[in-house]
């Protein structure tokens, strides 16, 4: 899986430039669990299906708490800086190449404990980055939070079998002809 360690390429200047960030990587990370369970679905995986479709609920209502948090009725302008992640993708947005048709529910949390992670690495280069104290304080709130989540998805984790190391075979695997 990833490295949860996250460098920072430019941190938000004001807590509404942090929000904004923080509101994007929660959008991109309810949207990429939704196109997973929409891929899955397809794929008649309606298990994995549905716990994506969970942790899409789960990061939705992270946005919308934001958002009322904040006061805003819309999601506010970017600033220049705010989709410069540290890699190509916002750090709680699981990687599209580590889904698997055929994978489980172990394999799929594995991918959500994965992004939680690297999500609780970023609030915390930022927090300790920054020179503005109410980024400073969000930050570490944001932090915390993912600590928690962490946590839970790993409880959720312990309470799942691990696939047999045949998970991937596939009994009816798709033929393509010329």
């Amino acid at each position: 899986m990833s490295n949860p360690t996250v460098p920072v390429v430019q941190g938000p200047q004001t807590l509404e430039e942090f929000m904004a960030q923080a509101l994007l990587m929660e959008q991109d990370a309810t949207e990429r669990y939704t196109e997973f369970a929409d891929t899955l679905e397809q794929h008649n995986n309606h298990e994995v299906a549905s716990l994506f479709r969970t942790m899409a609920e789960h990061e939705g209502k992270h946005a919308r708490r934001i958002m009322a948090e904040m006061g805003w009725k819309e999601a506010p302008p970017l600033p220049p800086h705010a989709q410069n992640w540290p890699g190509r993708e916002s750090p709680e947005a699981a990687p599209f190449d580590e889904v698997h048709y055929l994978m489980q529910p172990w394999h799929a949390l594995q991918l959500a404990l994965a992004a939680e992670r690297r999500a609780e690495a970023f609030f915390a280069v930022l927090a300790r980055l920054t020179t503005n104290e109410a980024v400073r304080t969000a930050a570490l709130e944001m932090r915390a939070e993912e600590t928690h989540h962490v946590a839970l998805v790993q409880a959720w984790i312990d309470k799942t079998p691990k696939p047999d190391a045949d998970w991937a075979m596939d009994p009816d695997p798709p033929r393509y002809t010329d």
